[in-house]
């Protein structure tokens, strides 16, 4: 009974921050440029019948809705299932009006903490499943014990994860599509 009202709870949780980052989240605002790169769909994207820029050709057909800025748009976008059957499905963008002149320092530590590859991997299992402590501490390619609890320290504070109860973390859903679309970034 206690598992089933964890699990109840986790999921109201997950969809108070959905619904909450929605809210927050800036609607695009402008048509994008001309594609300078040849683009691809990615590894299991599922792309429209007729052609492979789907959802830049979605993003251009927002432009009459918002006219007022005229630079472009950025758009990241997701559907995910996890290994433990959980969907997250998630939808952030904004217009560049100004984003090449802001301070970006603010965003250092987060992009820092996925700088480190035990991080990285440490996110790779949390999202896999494996979010308990010592589970975690019983991965040897994640280091000691005090060399782990260094990096999720570091997690926690840049947002990549959360506690999702005493001794086991979460990545927070509207961070999941993120951080995919970060690692699908540096693909090569």
């Amino acid at each position: 009974m206690a598992h089933d009202m964890d699990a109840l709870l986790r999921t109201l949780q997950a969809l108070d921050d959905r619904v909450s980052a929605l809210e927050r989240a800036p609607r695009p605002t402008a048509e994008a440029g001309p594609a300078h790169e040849v683009g691809t769909a990615g590894v299991g994207a599922t792309p429209g019948p007729s052609d492979t820029f789907w959802a830049l050709d979605g993003l251009r057909a927002r432009r009459p809705e918002h006219p007022t800025t005229e630079d472009g748009s950025v758009m990241l976008t997701g559907s995910v299932t996890l290994p433990d059957g959980t969907p997250v499905e998630w939808q952030q963008g904004a217009g560049t009006a100004g984003l090449l002149e802001v301070d970006w320092t603010d965003r250092a530590a987060a992009l820092a903490a996925l700088g480190h590859p035990v991080r990285v991997e440490l996110l790779r299992h949390v999202l896999s499943g494996t979010r308990a402590t010592a589970d975690l501490a019983a991965i040897d390619s994640l280091g000691t014990t005090g060399q782990l609890h260094h990096h999720l320290r570091q997690l926690l504070t840049a947002g990549w994860l959360r506690q999702a109860g005493r001794g086991t973390y979460e990545v927070p859903p509207r961070r999941v599509v993120p951080l995919l679309v970060c690692l699908v970034a540096v693909e090569r």
